[in-house]
C-alpha cells in the first residue's frame, strides 16, 4: 500500500470492524451497546471474519478483497437502511428512546454502505497498481541512474565460449 487514502481507508474499516465486534459482544451477553444491536447475530459472527479477510486482501491491493468487502456489507446492511430511511421519512416529530436505536442504527448503516464504496473507488482509482508496483528490494539498483553501468574502452566484449 503506497496511498495515503488507502491507509486511511482501512484504518477506518479496522475502527468500524471493532464497533462491530463490540456490538456484538454486548448483544452476546445480554445488553446493547448504546442502543445499537445487531440485525442477525450469526450473520454478524460470520460478517466480522469475512471482513478480516476482505480488510488482508484490500492491504494487498487486490480488487476482489474490495468487490466481496461492498457485496457482503451491501447485503447486511443495505435492507436495514433502506427499512430505517422509510422509518425516518415517516416519523413524527417527537422522538422517543426507542427510535433513537433505530436512528443510530440507520447511521451505522448508512456508515456500513459508504466505506465499502469509498474502498472500491479507491482502487479503481489507483493507475499504477497493477501497471507499476514497487520492489523495494531491486528498485534501488534498476530505478537510479546513479548505479547505471557505463562501459568503457576498458571493457571485456570479447565473448568466450565455454566447451
Amino acid at each position: 500500500m503506497k496511498n495515503f487514502s488507502t491507509w486511511m481507508l482501512v484504518m477506518f474499516m479496522g475502527m468500524f470492524w471493532m464497533l462491530r465486534i463490540a456490538i456484538a459482544f454486548c448483544y452476546g451477553i445480554g445488553g446493547d451497546f448504546g442502543g445499537m444491536t445487531p440485525f442477525n447475530e450469526t450473520m454478524e459472527v460470520i460478517l466480522l471474519f469475512v471482513v478480516l479477510l476482505c480488510m488482508i486482501l484490500i492491504v494487498k491491493r487486490k480488487m476482489v478483497g474490495a468487490l466481496i468487502y461492498l457485496l457482503s456489507y451491501g447485503i447486511y446492511f443495505g435492507a436495514n437502511l433502506t427499512t430505517g430511511i422509510s422509518t425516518l421519512i415517516s416519523a413524527s416529530s417527537e422522538v422517543s428512546i426507542a427510535e433513537m436505536g433505530t436512528y443510530l442504527n440507520t447511521f451505522v448503516s448508512l456508515i456500513g454502505i459508504i466505506l465499502p464504496i469509498a474502498v472500491l473507488l479507491d482502487l479503481l482509482m489507483d493507475k499504477g497498481r497493477k501497471a507499476n508496483p514497487k520492489d523495494k528490494k531491486t528498485d534501488w539498483f534498476y530505478k537510479n541512474e546513479k548505479f547505471d553501468r557505463e562501459l568503457d574502452e576498458r571493457a571485456d566484449k570479447n565473448n568466450y565460449r565455454t566447451l
